[in-house]
């Protein structure tokens, strides 16, 4: 496993947040957008739970390099 190409998944059960490391720029546009979400200092960096869905949403669609996707979770 390249430690420079991750893919991880972190989700708050209604959404998942995709990040893949290789794709990422580090504009920090994710944790300009939604400091609450994006923390870089912590571990996991990423905490969903900590935010809505649609502001989730929002602060992915900004991300310029496509390191961050997302997926709605559909409860079958």
């Amino acid at each position: 496993m390249d430690p420079k190409d991750l893919t991880k998944e972190y989700t708050n059960g209604e959404v998942t947040i995709v990040w893949q490391s290789g794709k990422c720029i580090h504009s920090a546009n994710c944790v300009r957008n939604n400091p609450d979400v994006f923390k870089p200092a912590a571990k996991p960096w990423i905490t969903p739970e900590d935010s809505t869905t649609d502001k989730i949403i929002d602060t992915v669609k900004k991300c310029p390099s496509g390191a961050l996707t997302y997926y709605l979770n559909i409860e079958k």
